[in-house]
């Protein structure tokens, strides 16, 4: 899936991965209904990856930390919980996933704007059908005599 048991590695790109050691997974109880279940089951994963001591390079823990992101304390933390599944493992895997998913969106360079302008045959085909538009509306005036 996105982890390779032989090196403990979560792999964002080909070129990038981070250790599972780096990340802290702890267990705690689900919020909201589910019954007996829900009060007696730890299934819910708090997620912990501290960005400023990780060993990712400093042009990406500069791009994560400027993230807008609730989810980044001040400390430069960043705190997933995963609760959807009633399954430790399957919480565990989306906490990864999106940790994942966070990590290879910064990854990706945005293309630079290139500004354009309209061609001058393109602006004077514009104001000649707006002429040609206000002209046909203008017909359905009133006809006076």
């Amino acid at each position: 899936m996105f982890t390779r048991n032989d090196d403990k590695l979560l792999h964002i790109t080909d070129s990038l991965a981070i250790a599972l050691s780096e990340i802290e997974i702890s267990a705690v109880r689900a919020q909201g209904p589910g019954g007996q279940n829900v009060n007696k089951v730890s299934s819910a994963i708090h997620l912990r990856f501290d960005i400023r001591a990780s060993s990712l390079s400093d042009f990406y823990k500069e791009k994560l930390l400027a993230l807008n992101d609730q989810r980044i304390t001040k400390d430069g933390v960043l705190i997933l919980k995963a609760q959807q599944s009633r399954s430790q493992e399957k919480n565990k895997s989306e906490a990864l996933l999106r940790l994942q998913e966070l990590l290879l969106s910064v990854t990706v360079i945005p293309k630079k704007r290139r500004p354009t302008a309209p061609s001058r045959s393109a602006k004077l085909k514009r104001v000649d059908s707006k002429t040609r538009r206000g002209k046909d509306k203008a017909m359905r005036g009133k006809v006076i005599l």
